[in-house]
């Protein structure tokens, strides 16, 4: 079901007493960012928000998908809207001298023990949602629908949207109109939002290859077959599938982040084992892609003289994200709204990136319900100035170092994401 836009005029964002305060969203973060968890142990981080969106008057649902959460308002009739905020942490000591520093640990697939930090933001993205949920309480007499708030775990993973699918989040809830989210951005100024229309960001698949060979005496290489060799010359025919069988008007990347074989010195091994991570746009080029890995891997083993029995085997896992496409009707609205909320200058067009986000998946059902992942600046004055002059390099998301500058960041948010909310409320299917 698409949306019929109607005529909008200017909102006012006056928070109403019932709204959460500047002070009490700043604490929020600071609690937020101080007990990140990691992908699937979110626990705590659920029971949190459920909590203060329950104490909101919101009819608030757990354990969807693991620990995802839902929060649902009914406020009479008129459109459906989602809005999904992240709340997995990373693996990753902190690094930023901040006096809330996270301190926490986590226990990370081997058994290990790791510290754990809000490196990509989702502390943001939480708090903005509280934040959000308290407007449209306050104000829930300038609309007119239902409101889901979706507290997503296992972002990081790209597997908690599946998750809360699979799970029946739109037979259990209600299919949307339209879902939006956000996402910090590690390069725009604080409190400024990007768009991107069409694709925004990448599919994301990991690709697995063994190379096999015969192994022997490092002295006489003419005895053996050498999976080294083999997947040297594979790393390099790989680079030509983007370089020359993709048109330069289309984007992708293969990118082989691991390589490993053999022990010792002398010693040519049996085994070389490759990772990758592939990333497109259209669901076209990710198969092309895929099946070029393959062809490549096999024809550099046979060149060599390997069996059809020992090509290599080239696995692509399971944990495949898909692109995010902005619904182009859905973006413009958006942008117009958050535009006459906080000023012309408020959203600007930005390019998409290859990142990942499984944010796609919520429009990848038999419904497909339009969605819109907005991007939101989070970099101080002083850090942006500094950069400009070329005498800071700005730490990226999932660095040790990444700070938002919370309060405009999360002012902005707020302010923006419910305007969103509001004037799209005001559409009829």
């Amino acid at each position: 079901m698409r949306l019929v836009i109607a005529s909008l005029g200017l909102l006012t964002l006056t928070a109403q007493s019932a709204a959460l305060t500047d002070a009490q969203l700043l604490a929020h973060y600071r609690h937020l960012h101080s007990h990140p968890e990691l992908s699937l142990q979110e626990e705590q981080t659920a029971r949190y928000l459920a909590r203060e969106l329950s104490s909101m008057g919101y009819a608030v649902s757990t354990g969807i998908g693991g620990h995802g959460l839902v929060a649902k308002l009914e406020n009479g009739d008129g459109p459906t809207l989602m809005y999904r905020a992240d709340m997995d942490g990373l693996p990753i000591p902190e690094n930023t001298g901040l006096p809330f520093a996270s301190e926490a640990t986590g226990i990370i697939p081997s058994g290990d023990e790791v510290a754990v930090m809000h490196g990509c933001g989702h502390d943001v993205h939480m708090t903005v949602l509280l934040g959000v949920a308290s407007q449209m309480m306050a104000r829930r007499d300038e609309w007119q629908g239902t409101l889901l708030l979706v507290g997503q775990p296992a972002e990081e993973l790209g597997a908690g949207a599946l998750a809360m699918l699979e799970d029946g989040l739109y037979p259990r809830f209600g299919v949307p109109d339209a879902n939006l989210a956000l996402h910090v951005s590690a390069t725009l100024p604080a409190g400024q939002f990007g768009y991107v229309s069409g694709y925004a960001l990448a599919n994301v698949d990991e690709v697995d290859i063994s190379v096999y060979g015969r192994g022997g005496h490092g002295a006489y290489p003419h005895t053996t077959t050498d999976p080294v060799l083999m997947a040297a010359q594979i790393v390099l025919g790989l680079q030509t599938i983007v370089s020359r069988e993709l048109s330069p008007l289309d984007s992708a990347v293969i990118t082989v982040g691991s390589i490993h074989g053999g022990t010792k010195h002398n010693i040519i091994s049996d085994e070389v084992k490759m990772q990758l991570t592939v990333r497109s746009y259209s669901d076209a080029t990710r198969a092309m892609l895929l099946r070029r890995i393959e062809e490549i891997s096999h024809g550099v083993a046979r060149t060599a003289g390997m069996a059809e029995d020992r090509l290599p085997l080239v696995t692509v896992t399971d944990e495949y994200t898909p692109a995010v496409y902005n619904d182009p009707a859905l973006v413009g609205t958006v942008a117009g709204l958050v535009r006459q909320a906080l000023g012309e200058s408020a959203m600007v067009e930005l390019d998409p990136v290859m990142g990942g986000e499984d944010f796609s998946r919520y429009g990848r059902t038999e419904e497909q319900v339009p969605g819109n992942i907005v991007w939101l600046g989070t970099v101080s004055p002083a850090n942006m100035a500094a950069a400009e002059a070329g005498q800071l390099t700005l730490p990226s998301l999932h660095s040790a170092k990444f700070a938002p500058d919370a309060e405009p960041t999360i002012a902005a948010g707020v302010s923006g994401m419910t305007a969103a909310l509001l004037g799209l409320f005001k559409v009829r299917p």
